[in-house]
């Protein structure tokens, strides 16, 4: 009997058919004007191109773009660069990810040292990480691991400020009351603030995966013979300006493959 309730209560009522059908036909229409703005802004660029209303030469057109990607892709070079940037924007966001975490939870636990820190932590993440490319690679030298240092200094300040505010925000009454049961610091902090903050954590990830590839495409600027920082550099120097427009559009779509995949899981877990 119980089992044929819980049946009968599952079945979606008739307003909530309704609702979910104008949910997905909106979310629908929405993705067909995407689409057609997209293939509208293509469309135009190419026209304006090929009846030479801009000059090709510094503005390219998607054929060309297009014709570039897959000549690049016969020799498979395009996609060395991209497994390049790829590993090094991976490496930094792992890194600050767990950096962040582990010094957030430090300072929540000694609140003394917050105290001490969040002045210098606040100028640091202030400061114009492009200016700390250049003393970085005096110190390093050049290659992967200059990058991901460069990568890591875009994101990790203002994740571990983020992180350490969301956790000062967890309602006092329940940390008062895990302390009168006994409980300490300890059980406050795992048994409390962090999984209360996990939708904190999983947002800042979804900041930190686009930070880390700015950082990333910095280093590569200034340190790299090869990834899609340096394809752009190079196309601009050279005067190849389909090459740079078309590293650029490849760095769009990681950002947001990244983007949505971290959305997915946040989804998922949440």
């Amino acid at each position: 009997m119980k089992n044929k309730n819980n049946k009968e209560s599952q079945i979606p009522s008739a307003n909530q058919k309704e609702f979910l059908r104008k949910y997905h036909k909106e979310k629908n229409s929405i993705r067909l004007w995407r689409s057609f703005l997209f293939l509208a802004f293509l469309l135009l660029w190419e026209g304006l191109s090929f009846f030479h209303v801009i000059d090709s030469f510094f503005f390219s057109s998607p054929l060309q773009i297009f014709s570039l990607f897959f000549k690049m892709c016969k020799n498979f070079e395009i996609f060395k660069h991209i497994g390049i940037t790829l590993t090094e924007t991976f490496l930094s966001f792992f890194a600050v990810t767990l950096l962040s975490v582990i010094v957030a939870i430090s300072l929540f636990t000694w609140p003394k040292a917050a105290k001490i820190l969040e002045p210098a932590l606040v100028v640091l993440n202030s400061l114009p990480k492009s200016a700390l490319a250049p003393l970085i690679i005096v110190w390093l030298g050049t290659g992967i691991k200059t990058i991901i240092i460069a990568g890591i200094s875009v994101a990790v300040f203002g994740s571990i400020i983020n992180l350490y505010a969301g956790f000062l925000q967890v309602e006092k009454e329940k940390i008062k009351l895990i302390i009168t049961l006994g409980g300490g610091r300890k059980d406050v902090l795992f048994k409390l603030i962090v999984p209360s903050c996990t939708p904190l954590i999983l947002s800042n990830m979804k900041v930190n995966i686009g930070l880390c590839l700015v950082g990333v495409i910095i280093g590569e600027f200034l340190a790299a013979k090869e990834g899609l920082g340096y394809l752009i550099i190079y196309g601009s120097q050279i005067f190849q300006l389909d090459l740079l427009i078309l590293s650029i559009t490849i760095l769009c779509i990681i950002a947001n493959l990244f983007y949505k995949t971290i959305q997915y899981t946040e989804n998922k877990l949440l």
